[in-house]
C-alpha cells in the first residue's frame, strides 16, 4: 500500500470483497510485518557482529579466519537460531504485550549460555567479548527497533489499518463485552467484523450487535470462517459451547487461516500463570499460584534499589532546583510527608515535593462536594489548594521523584499498585485488599493507562491484574511506557 509516495510494509486491513469475504491485503499485512521484524533483527545482529569483528579482528588479522571469523559467524547463527527456537517471530506475539520482549530476552539469554559453554569447550580467550559486549549490544539495538516497529503498527491500528478480522461466537452479553474491549484498545489488533449467536440474532431480535452484523448461529461458525476469511475466531462463554462442540469446531477450522481463541471464565488471570496440560488425555487449563516470594522477587528487589540509587544520582540536580522553586513559590517546606499503606497493610511515610499550600489536608472537607475522583479517590481537576509550581510538578509527575528514597529504603517498589491512604485502605473489601499483597509502586499499570481519568473499577482491575500476573518483563514494559505517560501528562492533576 502506497502512502504519501512511500511503500508501507503494513497495508490496510480494511476491505471486503463484494461477497463479504476479507480481501487479500487484510491477510498479507501480517506476513509483511513479520518479515520486517525478522529483517530488522537479522540486520541488527549482523551489524553488531560485523562491527565487533572488524574492530577487534583487525588487531589480530593473522588469525581472523581461525578465531574471529568463526566466532562472528557462530554468534550470529546462535542468536538467529535462538530467536527462531523461542518463537520470537510468531505472529501471535508480535506487537502484543510483554510476551514479545520476554521471548526476545529469553532468546538472547539462550544464545549467551550456548556461547559460554562453547567457549569453555574450545578454551577460547576471546569468548568473553562476544558474551559481554556482542550480546548486550544486540539487545540494545533489537529491543528499541522492535519497540519502534510496534509504535508504527499501533499507529496504523488506531487509524483502522492492520487489524485482524474477528468472528465472535457466543452469548449476546459476552460478545458485546468483547466488541467494547476491542474498540477501546485498537492497538491490540482485533476488529470484530462478524458475530454468531445462539439464535442468529442480536439485541431485541436485530440482525446486528453494536453495529456489527450477526452473520449466523453458533453452529454455522466454521462455514462463515471458510467463506469470509476471518483471521480469528473468538469463542466467548455461552451454554451452547460444550467440550464436544468446541472440539468439533476446532476440527472444522483445520486447514483454514483462522486462529481459534477461547475466552476462559478466569478473565483476569493471564500471562505466565496460565498453562495448558494434558492429563489422562484431557486438556486442562492449569492456573499456577501468583509469586510473592522467590528468586524473581529477589531480583526485583535488587533492581528496585539499584535503579532507585542510579535515578537519584541522575535527578539530583533537578530535585535540588525543584526544591528551591517550591520554597520560593509558597510558604512551607519543600517536601510533603504523608502516611500511606504498603505491603501486607503496613503503614509507611511517603515523600513527595509539596504541591499544595500549607494546611491543604484540613481544607479537604470543605471541597468534598466538588470531588471529581473515582471511587475512593479524592481528586479535583482545578484544585484551589495547588500552587503554581505544584501544578507543573503534578502534570509531569515530578512531585513524585522523592519517592525514590522510599524505593531505596524498601517500603516501595519501582513498579506496583498505587499506594493508598489509610482511610482508603480501611474501606477496602476482601477482593481489593489483594492490592496489598505486594509493595506499592512509583509507577504501575494505573499510571500508564490514564491515572485519574480512569473509572475506579478499572483502576482496581489494573492493580489486581498486576498483582496476579506480575513478571519482570511486565515491569520493564511498564517502566518504558511510564516515560510516554509522564511526557503527555494524561490524567495527572
Amino acid at each position: 500500500m502506497r502512502q504519501g509516495g512511500i511503500v508501507s510494509p503494513f497495508p490496510s486491513a480494511r476491505g471486503r470483497l463484494a461477497n463479504g469475504a476479507i480481501s487479500q491485503p487484510a491477510i498479507e499485512w501480517e506476513h509483511r510485518y513479520r518479515r520486517t521484524v525478522i529483517i530488522s533483527d537479522t540486520v541488527a545482529t549482523a551489524f553488531v557482529v560485523a562491527a565487533i569483528g572488524n574492530f577487534f579482528g583487525a588487531r589480530d588479522a593473522a588469525n581472523w579466519h581461525e578465531k574471529w571469523g568463526i566466532l562472528a559467524f557462530g554468534t550470529e547463527l546462535l542468536v538467529l537460531g535462538a530467536l527462531a527456537m523461542s518463537r520470537a517471530w510468531a505472529p501471535a506475539v508480535l506487537g502484543q504485550g510483554a510476551e514479545e520482549f520476554r521471548r526476545l530476552g529469553r532468546s538472547l539469554f539462550m544464545a549467551t549460555v550456548v556461547l559460554a559453554l562453547g567457549g569453555i569447550a574450545l578454551t577460547s580467550r576471546n569468548i568473553k567479548l562476544w558474551i559481554f559486549v556482542a550480546i548486550p549490544a544486540i539487545a540494545l539495538i533489537t529491543m528499541p527497533a522492535r519497540y519502534l516497529l510496534r509504535l508504527w503498527l499501533h499507529k496504523q491500528r488506531k487509524e483502522g489499518r492492520c487489524l485482524r478480522p474477528v468472528l465472535a461466537a457466543g452469548s449476546v452479553a459476552t460478545v458485546h463485552d468483547l466488541i467494547t474491549r476491542t474498540r477501546k484498545f485498537p492497538h491490540l489488533g482485533w476488529r470484530v467484523d462478524g458475530v454468531c449467536t445462539t439464535d442468529g440474532l442480536g439485541l431485541d431480535g436485530d440482525q446486528q450487535l453494536d453495529g456489527v452484523p450477526v452473520v449466523g448461529q453458533l453452529a454455522d461458525v466454521a462455514k462463515h470462517v471458510r467463506h469470509d476469511g476471518y483471521r480469528v475466531v473468538a469463542v466467548t462463554p455461552d451454554p451452547h459451547w460444550s467440550p464436544n462442540r468446541l472440539q468439533r469446531l476446532a476440527w472444522n477450522l483445520e486447514g483454514s487461516d483462522a486462529e481459534m481463541v477461547v475466552a476462559p471464565v478466569l478473565m483476569e488471570v493471564a500471562g505466565p500463570r496460565l498453562h495448558v496440560d494434558a492429563v489422562l488425555g484431557i486438556p486442562l487449563l492449569r492456573v499456577s499460584m501468583p509469586t510473592f516470594t522467590g528468586g524473581r522477587r529477589a531480583i526485583k528487589g535488587v533492581v528496585d534499589r539499584v535503579g532507585a540509587a542510579l535515578l537519584l544520582v541522575l535527578f539530583a540536580p533537578l530535585m535540588v532546583l525543584v526544591g528551591l522553586l517550591v520554597l520560593v513559590d509558597s510558604r512551607g517546606g519543600a517536601f510533603y510527608r504523608q502516611r500511606r499503606v504498603g505491603k501486607d497493610g503496613r503503614e509507611f511515610t511517603i515523600l513527595k515535593f509539596r504541591t499544595m499550600v500549607v494546611g491543604a489536608h484540613t481544607a479537604r472537607a470543605e471541597l468534598a462536594d466538588r470531588n471529581e475522583g473515582a471511587g475512593l479517590l479524592f481528586k479535583l481537576r482545578r484544585d484551589p489548594r495547588v500552587t503554581r509550581v505544584g501544578a507543573i510538578l503534578r502534570r509531569y509527575s515530578i512531585d513524585e521523584l522523592p519517592q525514590l528514597f522510599n524505593v531505596l529504603t524498601g517500603s516501595m517498589s519501582l513498579v506496583g499498585p498505587r499506594p493508598p491512604l489509610p482511610e482508603e485502605s480501611a474501606a477496602y473489601g476482601p477482593d481489593i485488599r489483594r492490592r496489598l499483597l505486594v509493595k506499592p509502586g512509583l509507577t504501575g499499570l494505573w499510571q500508564i493507562s490514564g491515572r485519574s481519568d480512569l473509572p475506579w473499577e478499572e483502576a482496581v482491575r489494573l492493580d489486581l491484574r498486576y498483582v496476579e500476573d506480575w513478571s519482570l518483563a511486565l515491569d520493564a514494559v511498564i517502566l518504558w511506557k511510564t516515560l510516554r505517560a509522564v511526557f503527555y501528562g494524561q490524567g495527572a492533576y
